[in-house]
């Protein structure tokens, strides 16, 4: 019998498919559900024509030969060694990340196409996770040529591999819903059978021996209920009990154990009441607070796998006779050339050798303004290539690149705690300690009025009372503001920034670099020693010989001047100064004109700009003029400031002319020019010293002292390694308007953890005298425990930025050239 063909796509109808379409009132075999949805739509948007005229089956798109050579770097042993898990006989197992999928007829397709594949056993595609697990014979299907099959249909496909951190949060994750949902089928059970033997419903019905079946069975479905599910519950008590410490933990075992305990005996003895469907539901309701706190937990955390999954894993590298060839990109080093094709993302940190595009960095800065690259500019492991072909040397790979110094810092700020965390930590003990004192005078006191209700009243005020809303008050926001400021490109690298910036009064800024662009360029040398000297046509080279090693903006403007010939040998920074080194045997300083010749008494032109004084052993040289311009967005980042009620000051080691002009063209009233490190880190003293709490934002090295000082530190991007290392927070977009958005955020932070705060303790004050009168059960007990709990995540999750609104505000300016294509990592 002939294999029948799919009317709309051609491919092969499986046996006794039940897919299919009416054309002209005759039934037509389809292959798959999303054969069937799509003729269906045609034929019902009056489009049946289609399958009339049509000359004939759509073509089954075909690979390029550059396509192909790309995906066949997977084939490599390196990378086939970490994606793919092979046995002796060469069966093999990999998991993908798939591209495309959006219903299940995608995911039925994948499987159907895959399994018909010669050497494929089985595949299985997760629809939500959008990953597909293969198994198959490698000897007869290589895997490049499994990964072209996918994209032959439609759907891209790329190795997936967690890293450890991620495995851990998936093992946590699937353990928790594990334990949730047996809580929740035996609670449901527990509650079925509790309910109908405390109305007496059974009693009235029923024999005596199916009651005390029930009973049983009722002890039977709560009991894994309390010994699985509710097992982290009971080792996290033991645990802060060995260290005497006393957490949330304690007293929700406490209730647990001893409900169920009690339930127990009364089972066993006859003595008392069965409340087993109060614990089981109790251990539901807690474990359905701490699953959706974990979730909220991880997603907010998900940004630490960036970097796997933002750096693809070829390039395609280029040798001395600019021959094309794909390989692994951990095999890239500093020195090789690779090149970038428009759409690809970059896997190294690099400059651009040549050719001229816009380069996407929303990734790293937040900013989804592409930015145009040319010759010489700095492009990150990353970021996206938009437009053209780019040549790159490689500076940087794997772990050195910026990225990963990203995920670090990041790292470093979620394990450092603020104090109101710590504080809110310390308070949460000794909370616990008052509500076990209190559970135990509630206790006593019904012994006296009623005793058999003493047990159960004293568990439901264990119950209510439970402080895991006052435990997920303050870091759940922090999170929160933390991975919002990271998409906006504001990346915290300490744990108290948030307080600090939320408390700040005062702002001081360095000029240069920082409300300036920093890209200074050389407009002007004024010669000032004899005409006839040999050294004034060299004056710029041998500026840019000093300034050979430096990463000061200064030294920026004099890259373009370099002479091969000239080279300057024991160069010396003095912070703040200038620099010094030897030329052709000659010492040669460069820098503010007290340090370079203390004793001329020369003072910089009046002209705008920064002027710099070159001089050797003979005495003074000339002067440079360096020119700079303020960012796009520095007036508006200044008057949002002035709204927030922010005093702004510069402190500039720059000239009086320079600095004054900036101050006054942006209404700045306190500032200081020529400032020391030491004068800046004494006028942050002063302002300390009055009580003011301060933010610094800087960029350069004699910016570091100031930086360490401040209550709340910031580094520009592109600062220094020394000075980014010693800041607090930095500002990876070039916008300064982020300064104002960070500050709102922390101070919406604050607010935000002061009603979560008082939405915990409000609560327990409420609920403790009722609980105490017995007028709370301890199931309903469990449910407002809950409740409490989940309001304040949700509280907390307002602090989330509208991104989708960001994004289309910013979009919405772009020019349509700029358009980001489709990114396609190797």
């Amino acid at each position: 019998m002939t294999q029948q063909s799919c009317f709309h796509c051609g491919e092969p109808v499986p046996d006794n498919s039940p897919y299919q379409v009416t054309i002209k009132q005759e039934p037509q075999p389809l292959c798959c559900p999303g054969c069937e949805a799509v003729s269906n739509a045609i034929v019902h948007g009056g489009l049946e024509s289609y399958y009339k005229f049509r000359t004939e089956l759509p073509p089954r798109p075909e690979l390029s030969e550059e396509e192909l050579a790309e995906l066949q770097i997977y084939d490599t042993p390196e990378l086939l060694q970490e994606f793919v898990s092979q046995n002796d006989q060469g069966i093999a197992e990999t998991t993908l990340a798939i591209d495309g999928i959006t219903c299940a007829a995608c995911a039925w397709l994948i499987e159907h196409q895959i399994d018909n594949l010669e050497g494929v056993e089985r595949t299985a595609v997760n629809l939500s996770a959008q990953r597909a697990t293969l198994r198959w014979d490698i000897n007869k299907l290589p895997f490049s040529k499994l990964l072209a099959e996918f994209k032959s249909i439609g759907y891209g496909a790329q190795p997936w591999q967690a890293d450890e951190q991620q495995q851990k949060l998936q093992r946590e994750q699937k353990t928790a819903i594990r334990r949730l949902i047996v809580a929740a089928i035996g609670s449901m059970q527990a509650m079925m059978f509790g309910v109908a033997l405390e109305a007496g419903m059974l009693e009235n019905y029923m024999q005596q021996e199916f009651i005390l079946l029930f009973m049983w069975m009722s002890f039977l479905v709560t009991t894994p209920v309390v010994l699985y599910s509710a097992w982290p519950f009971f080792s996290s008590a033991a645990r802060e009990l060995r260290h005497k410490r006393l957490s949330m933990d304690v007293p929700v075992s406490l209730a647990i154990g001893l409900g169920y305990a009690a339930s127990v005996w009364a089972l066993v003895f006859g003595v008392g009441e069965l409340h087993f469907y109060a614990i089981a539901m109790f251990t539901f309701f807690l474990l359905f607070g701490r699953y959706i706190e974990m979730r909220t937990r991880h997603k907010i955390g998900s940004g630490g796998n960036a970097l796997h999954d933002l750096i693809p894993q070829a390039a395609l590298l280029l040798d001395a006779d600019d021959n094309e060839e794909y390989v692994p990109s951990r095999q890239l080093r500093p020195g090789d050339r690779i090149l970038v094709k428009p759409g690809h993302t970059l896997p190294v940190d690099g400059v651009i050798l040549s050719g001229h595009s816009s380069v996407n960095e929303a990734t790293m800065t937040g900013e989804y303004l592409p930015v145009s690259c040319h010759p010489g500019h700095q492009v990150l492991a990353g970021t996206q290539n938009i437009d053209s072909p780019l040549i790159v040397e490689v500076e940087k790979i794997g772990q050195e690149v910026r990225l990963a110094s990203i995920a670090r810092l990041s790292d470093r700020a979620l394990a450092e705690k603020p104090r109101i965390e710590t504080l809110a930590n310390q308070v949460s003990q000794y909370f616990v300690a008052a509500i076990l004192l209190v559970s135990l005078t509630v206790f006593s006191v019904w012994l006296f009025l009623d005793p058999s209700r003493a047990f159960w009243i004293t568990l439901s005020v264990l119950v209510v009372t439970c402080p895991c809303a006052l435990a997920l008050a303050t870091p759940t926001a922090l999170a929160v503001a933390n991975a919002t400021l990271g998409r906006q490109g504001v990346l915290i690298t300490r744990g108290h920034v948030l307080e600090g910036l939320a408390k700040a009064t005062h702002i001081i800024f360095d000029k240069t670099g920082t409300l300036t662009e920093g890209r200074l360029e050389l407009k002007e040398v004024r010669w000032l020693a004899n005409a006839e000297d040999p050294r004034r046509e060299q004056a710029a080279a041998l500026a840019a010989a000093l300034e050979t090693q430096s990463e000061h903006p200064i030294a920026r403007a004099f890259t373009a001047s370099r002479e091969e010939g000239v080279k300057a040998t024991d160069i010396q920074a003095v912070t703040g100064q200038g620099l010094t080194g030897v030329i052709a045997n000659q010492t040669y300083r460069l820098g503010r004109a007290d340090f370079v010749a203390p004793d001329a008494e020369l003072l910089p032109p009046a002209e705008e700009g920064q002027w710099l004084l070159l001089a050797a052993d003979d005495g003074p040289l000339c002067w440079f003029r360096l020119s700079d311009q303020l960012r796009p967005d520095t007036r508006d980042m200044l008057e949002e400031l002035h709204r927030l009620g922010m005093q702004a000051e510069l402190l500039s080691g720059d000239q009086e002319g320079a600095v004054a002009s900036i101050a006054q063209e942006l209404g700045i009233e306190n500032y200081r020019a020529s400032a020391t490190p030491e004068m800046k880190l004494a006028r942050l003293r002063e302002l300390q010293a009055e009580g003011h709490q301060v933010i610094m934002v800087g960029d350069g090295v004699n910016d570091v002292p100031v930086l360490a000082g401040a209550q709340v530190s910031i580094a520009m991007g592109d600062a220094t390694d020394l000075a980014k290392t010693s800041a607090d927070t930095l500002l990876l977009s070039s916008r300064l308007i982020r300064i104002p958005q960070a500050i709102r955020k922390a101070r919406k932070t604050r607010m935000t953890i002061a009603q979560n705060l008082s939405i915990s303790l409000g609560y327990n004050l409420m609920a403790l005298p009722a609980a105490a009168m017995g007028l709370i059960p301890p199931w309903m007990a469990a449910l407002g425990m809950t409740s409490s709990s989940l309001l304040v995540v949700f509280n907390a999750l307002r602090l989330k930025d509208k991104g989708n609104e960001q994004r289309l505000s910013e979009v919405s300016s772009r020019p349509a050239s700029a358009n980001p294509q489709q990114e396609a990592k190797a």
